[in-house]
């Protein structure tokens, strides 16, 4: 038997990543430090607060199903198929991840908006559809930053699968779409699975796409982050109520997550 030798870390370092540690967690202390807990409970149910979280958990799941359902078959494409320029078409699927979500509210913007996007006007024209400021815009918008964490994710899955297991079933006799799902999709459960939570946090969280994109309309497009930036200046109670939310929600998938990402199961 191996054993495995540790290695002390030399004091320069600890110093240091204990002063970095210490920079990502202090904001976070001073949020928790800041929050009104006996009044939390009546912040989180405001009208404003629960229109908010409303809004926002209904569009970030539905953001999340249209990543699932578009970005697993380009994953595919992207993992197995052979199609030129693919370098090229990866960076576009994933640009929206570097992007500032501003500049991604502003492509939406000049590409569906009714007046003045590309395709928004014939949209409008011909089936009467209009996405800006409706929440139809939130579920797009989140739906853009939100879905190359799920097509980048589900991409390593498909490259990380053992190919010969799809190969017998067909051998036997299944289709294509048989194997899929019986044996491709069990296979990427994993990766669907971690790549649909990362996609969903990114959705919860979405700010600058969705502002101005869909705009900031209190029972229609206003989503919690939105509702945590407008609150800060009249109810910062309210706000850090709602910013916890988030907070403990991300807390969680990444806690969830952290045995796909580093094998960790301590």
């Amino acid at each position: 038997m191996v054993r495995r030798r540790v290695r002390s870390v030399p004091l320069p370092v600890v110093v240091i990543a204990t002063i970095t540690l210490g920079f990502l967690v202090i904001p976070f202390v001073g949020l928790l430090s800041r929050a009104a807990w006996a009044t939390m409970w009546q912040d989180l149910t405001s009208p404003v607060a629960l229109s908010a979280l409303r809004l926002s958990l209904e569009c970030s799941l539905a953001a999340t199903a249209l990543s699932v359902i578009f970005g697993v078959p380009l994953a595919w494409v992207l993992a197995r198929a052979t199609i030129p320029g693919r370098s090229v078409v990866r960076a576009f699927v994933l640009l929206p991840m570097v992007l500032p979500p501003v500049v991604g509210g502003v492509a939406l913007l000049f590409a569906f908006g009714r007046t003045n996007g590309l395709i928004g006007p014939w949209l409008f024209h011909t089936f009467g559809l209009q996405l800006t400021f409706t929440p139809a815009g939130v579920v797009m918008a989140e739906t853009f930053v939100a879905m190359p964490f799920l097509v980048i994710t589900v991409e390593g899955g498909f490259r990380s699968l053992d190919t010969r297991y799809e190969e017998a079933a067909e051998t036997l006799g299944a289709g294509r779409v048989v194997t899929f799902l019986r044996v491709t999709l069990p296979l990427l459960k994993p990766s669907l699975f971690a790549g649909a939570a990362l996609a969903w946090a990114r959705a919860l969280g979405e700010f600058g796409a969705t502002i101005t994109f869909a705009g900031n309309i209190q029972g229609k497009t206003e989503t919690t982050p939105l509702a945590v930036y407008l609150l800060l200046e009249s109810d910062p109670n309210a706000a850090i109520a709602l910013s916890l939310v988030l907070l403990l929600v991300s807390l969680i998938i990444l806690i969830t997550l952290r045995d796909r990402w580093f094998g960790l199961r301590r």
